[in-house]
């Protein structure tokens, strides 16, 4: 099974790649909903967070209060490594579990979708690595048109992730998702990057 890593900034169209990905049967693993999904049920994760973080970042019932934990860690650059660190850490055990099981499963290949899949390490354990780009503008209006956000905050969005620069020396392949492409030639272009990665 070959495990390939799909990153990029938001907005480049990560997901109609990752849907060429699907059409081959590939296992697709969204590292932010894992993050998302284990911050609600897994206890352990919960219980790491608060003996870090204090009680303040648990609501009444036990959960955790992702905007009280925002605040403790947001403008505080040492305690969002340390949130990184214990999150990357339980993402990383469930990825590898998924992983596991896609294997057991028969998949061709198995995607791990990560916006930070290189920073965390889990591009480390990838046979290939893809970066999807995408102009900065495009990019812009479509955060926008699928989030009903303000120009202003989108721009903020894209200028605080890492630039095309770091995609480019950091992954085996880039996919660019040009001004004039229709999202079906995309993902065709896709689909055929996919298929000789999966030949290989």
């Amino acid at each position: 099974m070959k495990r390939i890593g799909i990153t990029g900034p938001t907005g480049a169209g990560k997901t109609t790649a990752l849907g060429a990905l699907t059409d081959l049967g590939a296992h697709i693993i969204d590292a932010d909903a894992v993050y998302h999904r284990l911050l609600e049920e897994s206890g352990p994760l919960r219980a790491a967070l608060a003996e870090r973080f204090g009680p303040s970042i648990l609501t009444p019932e036990g959960r955790i209060d992702r905007k009280a934990l925002g605040n403790v860690v947001f403008g505080d650059p040492e305690a969002l490594d340390e949130l990184n660190t214990i999150t990357h850490r339980f993402i990383g055990e469930e990825i590898h579990r998924q992983l596991t099981q896609a294997e057991r499963d028969g998949r061709p290949a198995a995607a791990i979708d990560a916006i930070a899949l290189i920073e965390s390490g889990l591009g480390e354990g990838c046979d290939a690595v893809v970066g999807i780009l995408a102009p900065k503008e495009v990019r812009i209006r479509r955060i926008m048109a699928r989030e009903g956000i303000s120009e202003d905050y989108a721009r903020r969005r894209v200028e605080a992730q890492q630039g095309d620069g770091f995609f480019r020396a950091h992954c085996g392949y880039i996919l660019e998702n040009r001004e004039d492409d229709t999202p079906e030639a995309f993902r065709a272009r896709a689909r055929a990057l996919f298929e000789q990665i999966l030949q290989i």
